[in-house]
């Protein structure tokens, strides 16, 4: 049997190089602030992988994507043990495209932050007397560079986020940041429609594109998972305040309100963690872990 080992690890997954594709397998680690905590999140990455499952076959008519299956007994023997089974997605090379396609929908967080100071976000002037949490007229699109390891992410004008990619893709960059704008509105458009009608508020989100061997933009890395998301209690959900959620904004706030952490977590918010992030899935999915 041959042996793998990761070709790359970020802050949550681990990239096998497996031939003609690759193996990305969801670990339990969680990230705060583009920071590694000490202590993992049991089944987290289990969430993680079968929420980008669905999510992957729920938006395939809008943009393709690089899923090719989450069947263990369709990767290399190496993978078909219960390390990597329901964590692990066998996917499609792409090149990466080198931005963070956010999608805000509601106005929190570090985007809320800013408005306070400037009256904009991410750059972008929008509508004067918004409070917290407060839907946005339409979901507006706020790209951001990819910071490697313990760095952290810089947000970018639609402008500068064509300038930098007609860097790496010279006579591409106006094209790709089109595209890659147009399908992550549409697909936030339709899902957040779609967690709606679940119980889910789709506060925010993130995508990553890349290209396919014939140049064609294809959706990859997760989707719309706790991780990636805000996911607020439509029925608890009031302007105003900050919300309840099913993601790891939980852990965050837990952070903020500590500051002596030392970047690790105690067990009992851990567990309220991961509640949280099963409770999501299932009130998305409609199925259980």
């Amino acid at each position: 049997m041959t042996e793998y080992s990761p070709v790359k690890e970020g802050k949550v997954r681990e990239i096998y190089d497996v031939g003609d594709n690759l193996v990305i397998v969801a670990t339990d680690r969680i990230s705060c602030f583009d920071v590694i905590l000490k202590n993992e999140i049991t089944g987290k990455g289990k969430v993680l992988t079968q929420m980008s499952k669905f999510w992957f076959d729920y938006t395939k008519d809008i943009v393709p994507n690089h899923m090719i299956s989450t069947d263990t007994g369709d990767m290399p023997e190496y993978f078909r043990n219960d390390d990597f089974k329901d964590r692990s997605m066998l996917v499609k090379k792409l090149t990466m495209l080198p931005i963070e396609c956010i999608v805000r929908g509601y106005i929190t967080g570090t985007a809320w932050a800013e408005y306070q100071k400037s009256g904009t976000v991410c750059k972008t002037k929008v509508a004067e007397g918004l409070v917290e949490s407060q839907k946005f007229p339409e979901a507006i699109f706020t790209p951001s560079t990819k910071a490697e390891i313990g760095e952290h992410d810089e947000n970018v004008s639609f402008e500068e986020c064509i300038a930098y990619l007609e860097k790496r893709f010279p006579g591409k960059g106006e094209e790709y940041a089109a595209k890659i704008r147009d399908y992550s509105l549409a697909i936030y458009n339709k899902c957040a429609d779609y967690a709606k009608n679940c119980g889910i508020i789709i506060a925010d989100t993130k995508f990553e594109f890349g290209l396919d061997e014939e140049g064609n933009v294809v959706l990859g890395d997760e989707v719309l998972t706790p991780d990636s998301s805000r996911f607020w209690d439509k029925e608890k959900y009031e302007p105003g305040r900050s919300q309840l959620s099913f993601d790891k904004q939980f852990a965050r706030d837990w952070l903020k309100a500590n500051p002596d952490h030392s970047w690790c977590l105690p067990a009992d918010i851990t567990k309220i963690t991961i509640d949280k992030y099963l409770q999501g899935y299932k009130m998305l999915t409609g199925k259980e872990i």
